[in-house]
């Protein structure tokens, strides 16, 4: 009765559910860990926004790259801002608006600065038309924000290229821009939040990181796959069942044909 299995187009049927069940498997063990990384990383990320703020240089020094367990971590720094070495980043939409991000070192004494990261500015009426940027404050303040790190191309998606206009740059790393400067840079750069004193005019805020849903959709995709195993071992076995029905059917009518006879 089952000798039908082993047909060439059953044994087909066979290495096809054969192969679909362990890409399945994979499959959803890869959703699952997405589903982690992203969970933890949500965590991470929220975790450290909603810290309270702790001194820069606990957690950023010269020449040291910032951990990746710090990233959005509430930072305060005091010092001078330096606006004679402001730099605009290019390419950074905000509430669907293309704009720049501006960029001011910050001062902190003993020959060091930190890149602030004021805000967001529209961008100008052309491409090349400067945008207007409310300048930093004078005299010493107190930044508080977000610790971020250095951008990279591999890290951000954004190629770098040369021949943009004077006083522009398209990545946000502390390392290149520290070239040349009269100071040294710590590593990563500061996102504001709040300065003390208030500045009378300043550029758009960022807004925080959107966490997302910690990777729920990960979960709900690696369910999925680890159902389709099922309904394709439930299908395989449904066929067999319906085979062997039409098949006893088949034989059943030729005994009455028989009988008959």
């Amino acid at each position: 009765m089952y000798r039908f299995l082993l047909t060439p187009r059953w044994l087909a049927l066979h290495v096809v559910v054969l192969l679909v069940i362990p890409a399945f498997v994979f499959l959803g063990r890869w959703q699952f860990g997405r589903f982690e990384e992203r969970s933890a990383n949500s965590e991470l990320v929220t975790a450290n926004i909603e810290a309270a703020p702790v001194p820069l240089e606990k957690l950023a020094l010269p020449g040291r790259r910032v951990r990746e367990a710090d990233r959005f971590r509430k930072v305060q720094v005091t010092g001078t801002y330096d606006p004679t070495h402001a730099l605009l980043v290019r390419r950074r939409p905000q509430e669907g608006l293309n704009g720049f991000y501006v960029l001011t070192p910050l001062v902190t004494g003993n020959g060091t600065a930190v890149i602030v990261n004021r805000g967001w500015v529209k961008a100008g009426a052309t491409a090349d038309a400067a945008p207007e940027v409310p300048p930093p404050s004078t005299g010493q303040v107190t930044v508080t924000g977000r610790l971020r790190l250095s951008e990279t191309e591999e890290s951000s998606g954004i190629r770098e290229r040369s021949g943009l206009p004077p006083g522009q740059v398209l990545l946000i790393n502390a390392d290149k821009i520290g070239q040349g400067l009269p100071y040294r840079l710590v590593g990563g750069y500061v996102e504001l939040t709040e300065q003390s004193p208030e500045p009378a005019t300043a550029p758009a805020p960022v807004p925080e990181p959107d966490v997302g849903a910690g990777g729920g959709l990960n979960l709900a995709y690696g369910i999925q796959w680890w159902l389709f195993i099922g309904i394709a071992v439930a299908g395989w076995i449904l066929l067999i069942r319906r085979e062997v029905a039409e098949r006893k059917a088949g034989e059943q009518s030729k005994e009455s044909v028989t009988a008959a006879n």
